[in-house]
């Protein structure tokens, strides 16, 4: 019920909003277009920009080469073909005869582009194809995994990991039995999860889910044990954010200037995942009842808190190649040491290792296209508050709030990654690049994107496929408590970045 209330409110906010810009802004009367059939680099049109200096910018030439990313160039003479003029100091009278001259012509303040100098986003006809290209691309990467999976399972594997995890899962997830299945396919995925493997973290998921639904007793509302596991799941927490490091060093910003140093963000995304990691375990207890204070929890924390710390130590006594090539290196090699084990296992136990394969890849094919529905649904509805201007009232909501109470507002260049991401894991990363582009890599809004990008998971993406694998409705309280967590991790992540790079 919790699902469908927010998939409903999503798209009657995006026609909201959508009908208001229509009707009020006329420089978004293409707004129901784009919502539909989406924006590209050509989608802006018929330009004039005024004077340049006031927003500091120095000269025309660097404005050029700013815009020229997103489809914009410079041209001498204004017709009705003129796609982007650059006029210097341009008188408002001026503007109006171009206008009432060339009626195709949009001549406005430079201001205007600002808001318009965007990379390209889907429309919900796009979105569709999206989805659907989506659970395609997983069913590959499903009948791998679980077709491994599989393997382990029949060679004792899973049980012996459980029995690992046993005393700590069995304080934290109280309802399912010691040595279940269930606690070595969720081991398997936070331990995805902590290297940075995307890939494999989906797979081992929605396997763990399938096995807490057979010890669930309703077929359509999520038990304890899944709500815990799917909060701890979205906040994402990882070691080494190395999608989040590789973009840093390969972004430059508007002046042609790259990251000096791009792992500088590693301490602030790790401490930032980490805590809203304990914001996911300590929300969802509370409101299960369970007891964090006992020494197996407590001890298995510090445990986990130490490992960060080494790890931490380790990762700043490297410069940056040698931090690329070390989690490069640990998160590949891991995954292929695992399939070594998993295979070496199964044929110390004389188990039909092949067959166990297959047998457990035809499982991941069918969870794959199992999911569609409802990937395409959350992803339509995600994009109609994207392309409708839903996020960009927010961000200047909060920009003019902070601003109103005499608070700096610089971090809010580096918000619409956060507010993207529990939304679109894609679309966040892309944010996040723009971000850089736009006001340089090391700039306090380029360093807060990619901490933000790096302190959490796609909390509607893991919902819409996680839930969706086993056919559950009424996720309860999950979503709501993803969501303070995830806001939890924002407010760090600012507070950090802060802290680090002030």
């Amino acid at each position: 019920m919790a699902l469908s209330r927010i998939w409903s409110a999503f798209i009657l906010i995006a026609l909201s909003v959508a009908s208001y810009q229509f009707i009020f802004n006329s420089s978004k009367d293409d707004v129901f277009g784009k919502m539909v059939t989406g924006t590209s680099k050509d989608e802006v049109k018929y330009v004039a920009i005024g004077n340049i200096t006031k927003y500091g910018k120095p000269n025309i030439d660097s404005f050029v080469k700013e815009m020229a990313p997103f489809g914009f160039k410079q041209v001498e003479r204004v017709d009705e073909e003129t796609k982007f003029i650059v006029t210097d100091n341009i008188k408002a009278d001026t503007i109006l005869q171009l206008q009432k001259k060339y009626t195709a012509l949009r001549a406005v303040e430079y201001s205007y582009i600002i808001g318009k100098k965007q990379k390209p986003v889907d429309g919900i006809i796009a979105t569709c194809k999206v989805a659907v290209d989506i659970c395609l691309g997983l069913i590959g990467i499903m009948g791998l995994f679980m077709g491994f999976m599989s393997i382990a399972e029949k060679a004792g594997g899973i049980r012996f990991l459980s029995k690992i995890v046993g005393p700590f899962f069995s304080k934290l997830f109280p309802e399912v039995p010691k040595g279940h299945p269930a606690h070595g396919h969720m081991m398997m995925n936070f331990s995805a999860n902590m290297l940075g493997l995307d890939n494999a973290a989906t797979p081992f998921g929605i396997k763990a889910m399938q096995s807490l639904q057979e010890l669930n007793p309703s077929t359509e509302k999520a038990s304890n044990a899944q709500i815990m596991f799917l909060c701890l799941h979205a906040a994402g927490l990882t070691l080494i954010p190395t999608a989040v490091i590789a973009a840093r060093s390969i972004t430059l910003g508007a002046d042609g200037s790259k990251s000096i140093n791009p792992t500088d963000i590693f301490l602030p995304c790790l401490v930032a995942t980490f805590i809203a990691t304990l914001a996911a375990m300590t929300i969802v207890s509370v409101k299960q009842k369970i007891k964090l204070f006992q020494p197996v929890i407590l001890g298995w924390i510090l445990g986990i808190s130490a490992i960060i710390a080494a790890l931490v130590l380790l990762i700043l006594s490297m410069n940056t190649v040698s931090v690329n090539l070390f989690s490069e290196q640990l998160s590949t090699g891991l995954i292929l040491f695992i399939f070594l084990l998993i295979v070496a296992g199964g044929v110390y136990k004389k188990i039909n290792v092949f067959d166990a394969f297959v047998e457990g890849a035809k499982g991941g094919f069918e969870t794959a296209i199992k999911i569609i529905p409802y990937l395409v649904g959350m992803l339509v509805a995600i994009s109609l508050l994207r392309t409708s201007g839903s996020f960009d009232v927010v961000i200047e909501g909060i920009k003019h709030l902070f601003a109103a109470i005499g608070f700096d507002t610089k971090f809010v260049d580096g918000l619409p990654t956060a507010f993207i991401k529990p939304m679109s894991g894609s679309g966040a990363r892309g944010m996040m690049i723009d971000t850089m582009r736009t006001f340089g890599p090391d700039s306090f809004a380029g360093r807060l994107a990619c901490i933000l990008q790096g302190s959490s998971d796609t909390t509607f993406y893991v919902v819409a496929v996680y839930f969706g694998a086993i056919g559950i409705k009424n996720t309860r309280y999950s979503i709501g408590a993803m969501l303070l967590a995830d806001l939890i991790g924002i407010v760090t992540s600012v507070l950090l970045c802060y802290m680090f790079f002030g």
